[in-house]
């Protein structure tokens, strides 16, 4: 069991950690943590629990994720660890000449260019056909009954939701026209976001889940709900076809692991960037920390992050694309050169030269040692703000991370997937599951995963206690932003060396965590997220 105390809360809260035996459920929507402990309640494991939660989260957080999203997944079955890669490749006739024809210099932030092929409902189906005990039609249907009669909108919720109505106002203003008008017919049909505690229908979102789950997500890629998304695209200017649809395979992957003071930290290899989180640690790994709050250790936290992000960005894309393994990025002796650089002052991050060779996120565990890390995105808030007329499904935009550069290694490229910042976690000790943990938020997500690792293993914060901690995230160059309540005598601290400190006015962008641990007496110990509404739920 990891070393932490309980009832001992450094950083304001008003929450504790939460103690269940037979199964719990953490994410950031609590109506969404009900939905997957009722599928515990009835018999389903933890697997039907995940899937349960992230199609619920397409309902009461439509802010963060959709049905028109991606997906990743670990699943710890009691003997293994399994990974999901549910991310969708460019459409077959999306290319760099394609955009350059459109007289496009970069890849558009909303509108139809940047939707690559949703991955979201396939990985919820191939969860559920490899590991879940209930039939799909089951698992969803909370989710369907939260969409058909409505919930009350939770606060963070309905903040995010307030600012989307004013982003796509603009982008309806602009030249694209009409596009996005069925965004708002769905999502804002008077105008305005709901309110908190406003009740909120989605009926046509209730209908796709409904499809979806009588077909194990067949009508979506090759039925009805195909053809309408084909249709809308082309109407609208994009590139997704049905056959783009057809031909979407999900992936099972095995993670990516490191040792780390006697842990083991599991991320999934690329074209995810969980390997940031892996070389950032095996960096730090060569320190020795006595303060979780100096100036010091923010400092090499943010050095070694800078570090690997420099190579990630540099080499990370579709594994058929990249012109060097994962395995090289995680070699101990490049990695020791890179330690090697991290001195007393901030230092502008470059790339090395290794040897050749909007999200939501939750976690689920159940009585019989089973234990899933999830995580889900339309990537942007709702992502391109291109809604499939009467369907609900919200189209993301994570084409948005692919490189125009055509000698980059992420470049764009037909039926290739981009560089992708979803990233769940998992944590092990001598072979065995201590549980999953993920702190979504774009880039801020390896960060966050150093950060709260780092106060788990290093410092022996309780899984609370780690996620209330305030953060840092570094954005680029030696430009770091704090969130309010950051101890300010390490900021000042901070800038001395060269780090160029912002303090942001909220803490928005600097992620939303939820942490599940499990004891060699298969106690569970969950944690949830101070800066949104989250939810342990747990019998």
């Amino acid at each position: 069991m990891m070393e932490f105390d309980a009832l001992q809360y450094r950083y304001p809260s008003r929450r504790t950690v939460v103690y269940a035996r037979r199964g719990m459920v953490a994410t950031g929507q609590p109506l969404a943590a009900q939905a997957g402990l009722e599928i515990l309640q009835k018999g389903g494991n933890a697997v039907d629990a995940a899937i349960a939660t992230a199609a619920a989260l397409t309902v009461t957080e439509p802010t963060s994720n959709g049905i028109g999203g991606d997906c990743f997944a670990m699943v710890w079955d009691g003997r293994g660890l399994f990974g999901l890669n549910a991310s969708g490749p460019a459409p077959g006739s999306l290319s760099l000449g394609a955009l350059k024809s459109m007289g496009l210099r970069e890849m558009p932030r909303f509108g139809p260019i940047p939707v690559t092929v949703p991955g979201a409902p396939a990985g919820w189906a191939a969860l559920s056909q490899r590991f879940g005990r209930l039939p799909l039609a089951e698992v969803l249907a909370p989710a369907i009954r939260h969409a058909e009669e409505g919930y009350p909108v939770s606060p963070t919720t309905a903040l995010h939701w307030q600012r989307a109505c004013g982003i796509y106002a603009k982008a309806r203003a602009s030249a694209q026209g009409r596009i996005f008008d069925s965004w708002f017919s769905a999502f804002a049909p008077s105008g305005r976001a709901p309110k908190p505690g406003e009740l909120w229908r989605l009926p046509d979102h209730a209908r796709t889940l409904s499809m979806i789950a009588k077909t194990e997500a067949r009508e979506f890629y090759e039925g009805e709900l195909a053809d309408r998304i084909e249709a809308f695209m082309k109407q609208a200017g994009g590139f997704l076809a049905r056959k783009d649809l057809e031909a979407y395979q999900v992936e099972w992957v095995e993670p990516l692991r490191i040792s780390y003071r006697q842990y083991e930290i599991c991320e999934l290899p690329p074209n995810g960037q969980g390997i940031v989180v892996l070389m950032a640690m095996k960096i730090l790994e060569g320190f020795e920390f006595d303060s979780c709050d100096s100036a010091r250790t923010f400092h090499h936290q943010i050095e070694a992050i800078k570090l690997a992000f420099a190579d990630a960005l540099a080499h990370v894309a579709d594994p058929s694309a990249m012109k060097l393994p994962a395995e090289a990025l995680l070699s101990d002796s490049y990695l020791a050169e890179r330690r090697a650089l991290i001195g007393t002052r901030a230092l502008e991050p470059r790339p090395g030269s290794p040897p050749s060779g909007g999200t939501v996120y939750l976690a689920t565990a159940d009585a019989e040692g089973m234990m899933v890390s999830f995580i889900q995105s339309n990537y942007t808030g709702f992502g391109s703000g291109m809604v499939v007329p009467g369907t609900g499904i919200a189209l993301h935009n994570r084409g948005l991370n692919f490189s125009i550069d055509p000698g980059h290694p992420n470049a764009l490229a037909p039926r290739k997937r981009p560089y992708h910042t979803i990233i769940p976690g998992f944590l092990m000790k001598d072979g065995r599951a201590l549980g999953p943990f993920g702190v979504m938020g774009a880039f801020m997500q390896p960060q966050g995963h150093v950060q709260v690792l780092m106060r788990c293993i290093d410092f022996h914060e309780n899984p609370q206690e780690a996620l209330d901690a305030f953060r840092w995230q570094w954005i680029s160059g030696r430009k770091v932003q704090i969130e309010p309540g950051f101890p300010l005598e390490a900021a000042r601290q901070l800038s001395e060396i060269g780090h160029q400190i912002e303090i942001q006015p909220d803490s928005s962008a600097t992620g939303r965590g939820q942490i599940i641990w499990r004891d060699e007496l298969g106690v569970l110990c969950g944690a949830t997220e101070p800066r949104t509404d989250g939810c342990v739920a747990a019998y």
